[in-house]
């Protein structure tokens, strides 16, 4: 079993930056696939960004694609989600989210630990 604790979120203007971390602990962090998600208000969770277990390997969803950005470092247990050039409708409550695939998966079912979320905020 594995613990997830996101942190890094908070309020910023549109065009602005945020760095989200998620701290984990438990079992190997190196095994998992690691996954970020975010739920809008009012919305569905949704994909953001996910890493293969050995960093080598990044997927994103489209909408952030160019200004979004996932790293891990496996020697600290951390995963982190750049972001860049915000939106207001990025605005949502990010999860980190870890899963024993071998491949990046894009489906919160696919995830068997989350973390308890951090909010963003963006305003216009």
């Amino acid at each position: 079993q594995v613990q997830l604790v996101e942190s890094g979120g908070g309020l910023v203007q549109a065009g602005g930056s945020l760095r989200l971390s998620c701290a984990a602990s438990g079992r190997t962090f190196s095994s998992y696939t690691m996954g970020w998600f975010r739920q809008p208000p009012g919305k569905e969770r949704e994909f953001v960004a996910g890493i293969s277990r050995s960093g080598r390997g990044t997927y994103y969803a489209e909408s952030v694609k160019g200004r979004f950005t996932i790293s891990r470092d496996n020697a600290k247990n951390t995963v982190y989600l750049q972001m860049s050039s915000l939106k207001p409708e990025d605005t949502a409550v990010y999860s980190c989210a870890a899963a024993t695939t071998t491949v990046i998966v894009t489906t919160p079912e696919r995830y068997e630990y989350w973390g308890q979320g951090t909010q963003v905020t963006v305003s216009s």
